[in-house]
């Protein structure tokens, strides 16, 4: 089943179109956004701007001819704050009716919060937390408590990007009178949601707009970090205080110049900035995450009926699983990869210092090792490298997906070794476990090298002077398993100091 779900928001308009299987699995098809600010001065005016009407209509008349030409069964469009409060809204909802034959739901700020935290629970899981959903539109922003996948409290109020930067911020740059006003107001509007976070005890702020994304890509790019997939992304309290302070200090042409910023935002980001600076401030929150599923997606997942509780867990599995469906057919040698490796994940986890949560970092990796393959055969490991890094997997932070990623691309002996360059910014623990992670990987794909699956069990035990792998292929001939085997285990037996040495059996239990 095809379907598309589109925000019409008081910024921008955006268009989600995806894929839906049976059990579940999404499938983004295609993303379009158009900038129209329907929200511009009609915070102050009351109603919506013509220039910006036409625009928006002209813009819709296109997301639905792509939607027909893309064959969608079923549509759902919601407008949210600019839209709910204008005087004209009724002439403008009947218009984009006319003259594109788009129905378009004006939805409650309640409404909107639900179907964002339904997006981020999709795509994070929000197991334990507590977290803060903060969603920065142009006209409200919407504020969502999360404790162990549950909503405690939502909370939208009129604090919008558009909607501040229009009522306080007059100068270009701000003044300091401006912005003490802002705050001030701020304060009164959701100070006490702030202060229930806080003593909550907010571990992080999880942002789901585009301006609260552009301080995660701003504060990215000030690491010197290339800015690829932005989902999952962090940025510290103290670095979004540093750029809140650039873009405070620097007019609109100056801030243009600024790192990862969006140059189709660079007249809202002062306001976004001062707003997010004081969310994190108040709620004394450890770091800024960034969520690519926000309302779209929300709208698509109350569309299918998806909108129930999902778990970290469930979003890495069916995120993972819907890769290797796009890219291989039944993917038995992935699977059958999965069980060996995890046989020698279990022998040698201790021996390598491996936390026993990444046994699972080693599945996925396992069931998309050969994804490349799609692309090209030859350095189809780099192939696989890309297509996870670039994918849509929920549920992983940024670190995870390079991970998973580097450990994919390893399971080729020329990928095996890894250099200082590409593990900068990972932690110890986490270079140790690409490596490690990556050694086993190369093992168990060198045990399954014709793809029959002919070595049906492994036994691996780790002894201080070698790991022995016990292998059993019943009748079958297992010598080009073994020959290959040999050859990739070299990188396994220098993290391990010790010699892997392979025996056949007639049976593994």
């Amino acid at each position: 089943m095809r379907l598309a779900a589109i925000d019409v928001g008081s910024n921008s308009l955006h268009m989600i179109i995806a894929d839906v299987t049976g059990d579940g699995q999404i499938e983004v098809i295609d993303r379009v956004k158009e900038t129209v600010r329907l929200g511009r001065r009609s915070f102050t005016t009351g109603a919506l701007g013509e220039e910006a009407m036409a625009m928006a209509v002209h813009s819709l008349d296109y997301f639905g001819r792509l939607a027909r030409l893309r064959r969608v069964s079923r549509m759902r469009a919601v407008a949210t704050s600019a839209v709910r409060e204008a005087r004209n809204r009724a002439q403008f909802i009947a218009r984009i009716k006319r003259d594109t034959g788009i129905e378009v739901e004006v939805i409650s700020g309640e409404d909107e919060a639900k179907l964002i935290f339904a997006a981020a629970q999709h795509a994070l899981g929000l197991d334990g937390g507590p977290y803060l959903l903060l969603d920065i539109g142009g006209g409200s922003v919407e504020l969502v408590l999360v404790k162990d996948a549950k909503p405690l409290w939502m909370k939208s109020a009129k604090l919008g990007a558009a909607r501040l930067s229009e009522r306080f911020l007059l100068s270009d740059p701000p003044t300091g009178s401006q912005t003490k006003h802002l705050l001030r107001h701020v304060e009164e509007e959701i100070g006490e949601q702030l202060r229930s976070a806080r003593r909550e005890g907010v571990l992080r702020v999880i942002g789901t707009s585009g301006t609260v994304n552009t301080l995660v890509a701003m504060a990215r790019a000030a690491r010197g970090e290339e800015l690829g997939r932005l989902h999952g992304a962090v940025a510290s309290p103290q670095e979004i205080a540093t750029i809140t302070d650039q873009l405070l200090e620097a007019n609109a042409a100056a801030r243009a110049d600024l790192p990862g910023i969006d140059a189709k935002r660079i007249d809202l980001m002062p306001a976004a900035a001062i707003l997010v600076d004081h969310v994190m401030r108040r709620c004394s929150a450890r770091e800024l995450t960034a969520c690519a599923w926000a309302l779209r997606e929300g709208v698509l997942l109350d569309l299918i009926g998806n909108g129930g509780r999902r778990c970290t867990a469930d979003a890495r599995r069916r995120s993972v699983a819907g890769l290797a469906a796009r890219f291989l057919d039944d993917n038995h040698h992935g699977r059958h990869v999965a069980k060996l490796a995890l046989s020698l994940f279990d022998a040698t986890a201790p021996a390598l210092e491996l936390n026993p949560d990444r046994r699972e970092l080693l599945r996925f990796a396992a069931l998309l090792h050969d994804i490349g393959h799609a692309i090209d055969h030859d350095r189809h490991n780099r192939h696989s490298y890309y297509l996870i890094k670039n994918a849509e997997l929920l549920g992983f932070d940024a670190i995870e997906i390079e991970m998973l990623a580097l450990v994919a691309r390893g399971h080729r002996k020329q990928g095996g070794q890894f250099y200082s360059n590409e593990l900068r910014g990972f932690s110890s623990e986490a270079k140790r476990t690409v490596r490690a992670l990556a050694a086993i990987l190369r093992v168990a794909d060198a045990l399954d090298r014709s793809h029959f699956g002919v070595v049906r069990n492994l036994e691996a035990t780790l002894g201080p002077e070698r790991l022995l792998l016990g292998i059993d292929s019943g009748s079958a001939s297992a010598d080009l398993e073994v020959w290959t085997c040999e050859r990739r285990s070299d990188l396994l037996a220098k993290l391990l100091e010790r010699p892997v040495i392979l025996q056949r059996r007639a049976a593994v239990c």
